[in-house]
């Protein structure tokens, strides 16, 4: 039997709807679940590809102050990032398109292309990051 990552359950739940669902738990409290994104594609058009083997879920929080920008580097497995607060604009160096993602958005981060990210505006950017690993391996590469 496969297993399936929380963020793949995190993923299907939020295709299911554009709209919020309402449930009730156990004892009859609404519960409200609220898709954020539903896509096939990464922020650069590639088609999102898991790791084979082992797969590992990773999640952390980034925050970044404004004015600060990123290294340059690249993701080899995917990486999903909710912005929680602030304005971050990622460039991909490679092509140099751009997009900027605001407090509420979804990030499907692009596989095996150098980019870095600028906080654009005035506050801290924070992030919940998650990454889908093959177990034990790292989801960021530095461009030397």
């Amino acid at each position: 039997m496969r297993k399936i990552p929380m963020s793949g359950l995190l993923l299907a739940a939020a295709a299911f709807s554009a709209n919020p669902a309402h449930a009730l738990d156990s004892s009859g409290t609404p519960v409200v679940v609220t898709p954020l994104a539903s896509r096939t594609t990464t922020a650069s058009g590639q088609p999102i590809t898991l790791p084979q083997k082992n797969v590992q879920v990773l999640v952390s929080t980034y925050d970044i102050a404004p004015g600060a920008t990123l290294p340059v580097h690249r993701h080899p497995f995917p990486r999903y990032a909710y912005v929680q607060a602030g304005t971050l604009k990622v460039t991909n160096v490679e092509t140099g398109n751009s997009n900027t993602y605001k407090t509420g958005d979804f990030i499907i981060e692009m596989i095996g292309q150098w980019h870095q990210a600028t906080n654009i505006g005035d506050i801290e950017v924070k992030l919940l990051v998650i990454d889908q690993v093959e177990e034990g391996a790292k989801n960021t590469e530095l461009r030397q």
